[in-house]
């Protein structure tokens, strides 16, 4: 009876061993990576009022080229961080903004950004750029 017990034990355990190893085996599938950049950027400003005026002002016929949205927007976050940087003097432009001219942020987000300027210098009447684009607003 010692014997039957021993052997039922000693199977028990190598049965055991071997599903172990079965699942072991089933769950290293390689994985599949993408080749794709997804990397997307996305501008928030917390105003909604600039949400609605943007939706209206958002008209693909007067659609710049991306490189002035660059170009535009390079000028004026020079000159917000320069105000961004006199906190007590200039309240408004408190954050300064991390962009980065020498990563595609795509043509989205520049278009997006040159408005957000043009929202705070035309509708809140806040200067940035003395000399700044004259773009026709409605």
């Amino acid at each position: 009876m010692k014997k039957l017990v021993l052997w039922i034990g000693v199977l028990l355990f190598v049965a055991s061993c071997s599903t172990q190893k079965k699942l072991a085996e089933k769950k290293t599938k390689p994985v599949e990576i993408e080749k794709t950049d997804s990397v997307e950027y996305q501008l928030e400003t917390f105003d909604q009022r600039f949400e609605n005026w943007y939706d209206f002002q958002n008209n693909p016929s007067q659609y710049r080229t991306k490189s002035y949205y660059e170009n535009w927007n390079r000028q004026y976050i020079a000159a917000w961080d320069a105000k961004a940087t006199n906190p007590i003097r200039n309240p408004f432009f408190e954050p300064i903004i991390g962009y980065n001219s020498s990563v595609d942020y795509g043509f989205k987000l520049n278009h997006k950004l040159f408005y957000y300027f043009q929202y705070v210098e035309h509708v809140l009447k806040i200067p940035i750029l003395p000399d700044g684009p004259n773009v026709a607003l409605y």
